[in-house]
This record gives structure tokens, C-alpha cells and sequence, in this order.
């Protein structure tokens, strides 16, 4: 990664001196040199061991101030939920691996201690999915801004913006495609008055997309759950979120 982008991702996650901040592969430490440079707090979660050893020989002075914590972990194993600073509040800033983009993202966003923000460095096209909106009316022309289930997922616990786009050559070795920087902001569980309109909420869009090219009615009723006040033909990835947090109070 090019220094700059990491100075931008940085200055988009809005660090502060009393900022604890959780990395997850930091791999070999330019975002992690930035962040030091802003946040007081930086925990540092890399599965490489090789990369370990070299982020401790670049970082030692860091790490002796109590600055900088180095866990040899993969974060799916690591449990960061039962860290103190944890419980206090944190932030995530990150360069997820692609391919476990969508698992990392709800494991934080649906963690008994949630992080208040996160700022993401993702695949272009997924960070683009990510802050698409459902569009009415509902008719095969509104084409644009399809939600989907990570999408409102998302949205169901935060705020998430496209901040910038990460062309592939600033990475050495280039990947096949662009990157873009995600945050997702203000997390919280305002939206649900209980874990079990939490829960509901969910039941309801994993059984919406389990046939994206019906009408959600009908994958609803399949499910045996009630569709009388969706759209007759409203597809789920038509109904945005606020329309899915009614079915969720209404089903209840």
C-alpha cells in the first residue's frame, strides 16, 4: 500500500489521541505507521508469523510504550470481545482479505461489543454494494441502488459511505481489481427494540433473498412468514431498509 493511501485512510477514520483502534492484518505496517501517528491505542491482529517478527523488529519502540499490541492471530479466532479496552469503546480500521470481507464485516457489526466506527478498505465492487439503496417504485426499469443481504445488514447497525476509490496500482503486487474505502459509521443497535426483533430482522432477509429473482411474497410466504403488507411485486432486493425494520416490528 502507498503511504498516501494510508495517510487518507487514516484521516477518513477521524482518529483521535483517545482512540483505541483495532487493525486486522496489518501485514507490513504502513497503515499500522499511520495509525500510530493518530490514534493512542493500536491492537494489531496478523495470522503471518513471519509478518509478526518483522512488524516487532519495525515497531519495537512502539510496542515498549504500550503504544502498540501485537496479537499473532487469525481475527475470526481472536477474542477481542472479552479485551477491556474492548468494552470501553474502539474503533476498526482495517485492509480486510477479499475474499473474507462480508464474514469479517458482520462479526464485528453483530459482536456483543461493537466497534463504534469502522473504515475499511475493500474490494470496489463491494464497497459499492454495501451503500446501495433499494429504489421504488417496485418494477423491473428501477434497476439502480439493489440492496442486498450485506447491505442491509449494514445499514441495519450503521452508517455506511463510499469514501474513495483505491486504484490497483498503488499495491505491489497489483491485484486484478480496484479497491475502495469503506466506512461505516455511528454503529449501533438503535434499530432494534430487542434481541428478538434483532433476530427476527434477519430471519426475514435471509428468507426475502432466498430466490432473488421471485417476488418476495412469495419467498416470504414460503417460509411461513407473514407478506401481507409487502408490495405484491416488490422483489427483496427492491425494499430498502426501512421497510424491512416494519416487517420486523409487524411479524412480531
Amino acid at each position: 500500500m502507498h503511504p498516501r493511501i494510508a495517510e487518507r485512510i487514516v484521516h477518513v477514520a477521524g482518529l483521535s489521541a483517545g482512540d483505541t483502534v483495532l487493525e486486522v492484518g496489518p501485514g507490513k505496517g504502513m497503515l499500522t505507521k499511520a495509525l500510530l501517528a493518530q490514534a493512542g491505542q493500536v491492537i494489531a491482529i496478523e495470522a503471518d508469523g513471519a509478518l509478526i517478527e518483522g512488524l516487532q523488529t519495525r515497531f519495537a519502540d512502539e510496542i515498549a510504550e504500550g503504544r502498540l499490541t501485537l496479537v499473532h492471530a487469525d481475527i475470526r479466532d481472536y477474542p477481542y470481545y472479552d479485551a477491556i479496552a474492548f468494552q470501553l469503546g474502539y474503533r476498526v480500521v482495517a485492509n480486510i482479505p477479499y475474499y473474507i470481507t462480508g464474514e469479517i464485516i458482520r462479526m464485528f457489526l453483530e459482536s456483543e461489543h461493537q466497534p463504534s466506527a469502522m473504515t475499511l478498505l475493500v474490494q470496489k465492487e463491494v464497497a459499492q454494494r454495501i451503500v446501495a439503496k433499494g429504489k421504488k417504485p417496485y418494477s423491473a426499469k428501477a434497476t439502480k441502488g439493489k440492496e442486498s443481504i450485506l447491505s442491509l445488514s449494514v445499514k441495519a447497525y450503521g452508517d455506511p459511505h463510499y469514501e474513495f476509490t483505491v486504484p490497483r496500482g498503488a499495491f505491489i503486487p497489483a491485484p486484478k481489481v480496484d479497491s475502495a474505502v469503506l466506512s461505516i459509521r455511528d454503529i449501533s443497535r438503535k434499530h432494534f427494540a430487542s434481541p428478538t426483533e434483532e433476530k427476527r430482522f434477519f430471519q426475514l432477509i435471509h428468507a426475502g433473498f432466498a430466490h432473488k429473482r421471485k417476488y418476495l411474497r412469495g419467498n416470504l410466504a414460503a417460509a411461513g412468514l407473514s407478506s401481507t403488507n409487502v408490495p405484491e411485486k416488490a422483489r427483496a432486493e427492491d425494499l430498502p431498509l426501512s421497510d424491512w425494520l416494519a416487517l420486523a416490528k409487524e411479524t412480531g
